[in-house]
């Protein structure tokens, strides 16, 4: 079974739901020691099964596949959806987006991934926003595949550890992107990844721990590695690579300068994420309800509007707070570069 002592070099490629994550850029990490991953978030199975077939053409090392296990979620918090629409239709009228008034179900096919990775399995399956029950856990236990949850607490560590998790990543609040907590609902915490990494180590003693979150050269990695991680996940970092599926507008905005600062924001989504800080998150700063998927489906045409106008003050810019440090340029090199400044 795959483990991430394996590595030669401890340098994991965040997975990046939307399309920044590709098999370019798993092939590319992979290349220098890395570990890259297919990000199955928002794909269907047939989708995902297509990334992980492209990745088995481009690469013979190990990869992963991680999975969105996100519970429904509270009804109250749809029923204030329709309002939250109210506040956005200005916004949208301007952009000439049409926002949904309808929200079906949506578990990201979950039981389908879950099937189809028990039945061709990969090296490594990774979750955020929550976990597999212990029946599907162990059914990939069985078929060969280490499992890795991704954690922003000590509680929620302890829980992964008790379904007998491989690894956890420690994501902290430093990230881009969602925060990967496990109740939407709740407010993430705080407390800095080095004080997260030690408060989970403490909680869940030799469990091999990944941290995540504000890492984007040696300097960080360095301490996170001191700090007891077995291995370092970056996102941010390599959005602007060459292999990278990032859109135009994003690669504009982390390389613009326009933007100083990232903030944390359930805007987009309804679930607190950390992007470029922009109007449009000052604008509807406390607004959203805390119903994700539901969100992140009504401002979906209402943020594909804004990309399609070049008005990155409208669009989700998800970055962690190293964003200054994303450069262009092949992701095999920077991952040995980085690796060269530890």
């Amino acid at each position: 079974m795959f483990s991430l002592q394996d590595l030669a070099l401890p340098i994991i490629a965040a997975p990046m739901a939307g399309g920044a994550s590709t098999p370019e850029l798993v092939a590319a990490v992979n290349a220098a020691g890395g570990l890259g991953f297919v990000a199955a978030g928002y794909r269907t199975a047939a989708a995902t099964a297509e990334q992980i077939a492209r990745t088995r053409q481009l690469t013979d090392h190990p990869f992963g596949v991680n999975l969105f296990a996100a519970a429904p979620s509270d009804p109250a918090a749809v029923a204030a959806v329709p309002a939250y629409r109210e506040l956005l239709r200005p916004e949208a009228d301007r952009l000439g987006a049409e926002l949904p008034t309808a929200f079906p179900a949506d578990d990201d096919d979950w039981p389908a991934k879950i099937a189809a990775l028990v039945a061709d399995p990969v090296p490594l399956v990774s979750y955020t926003f929550g976990l597999p029950s212990p029946a599907e856990a162990a059914a990939l236990r069985a078929a060969g595949t280490a499992q890795v949850a991704t954690v922003t607490s000590a509680a929620e560590a302890a829980a992964a550890a008790e379904l007998g998790m491989d690894a956890l990543c420690v994501q902290g609040p430093e990230a881009g992107g969602h925060r990967g907590t496990h109740d939407a609902a709740a407010e993430p915490g705080t407390e800095p990844l080095p004080e997260l990494l030690a408060a989970v180590r403490s909680a869940v003693p030799g469990l091999p721990l990944v941290a995540a979150g504000g890492i984007g050269d040696g300097a960080a990695i360095r301490a996170a590695l001191a700090g007891g991680a077995t291995a370092v996940q970056l996102g941010t970092a390599y959005l602007r690579t060459d292999e990278a599926g990032t859109s135009p507008g994003h690669r504009a905005a982390l390389a613009s300068g326009e933007f100083t600062e990232t903030a944390v924001t359930r805007a987009f989504t309804g679930r607190p994420a950390r992007g470029l800080r922009n109007t449009f998150m000052d604008r509807h700063a406390g607004q959203a309800p805390a119903a994700y998927p539901e969100v992140h489906q009504l401002t979906a045409p209402l943020r594909a509007a804004a990309a399609r106008a070049g008005e990155s003050q409208s669009m989700h810019l998800w970055a962690g707070t190293a964003f200054r440090s994303a450069r262009p340029g092949p992701a095999a090199e920077l991952t040995t570069a980085l690796w060269a400044q530890v």
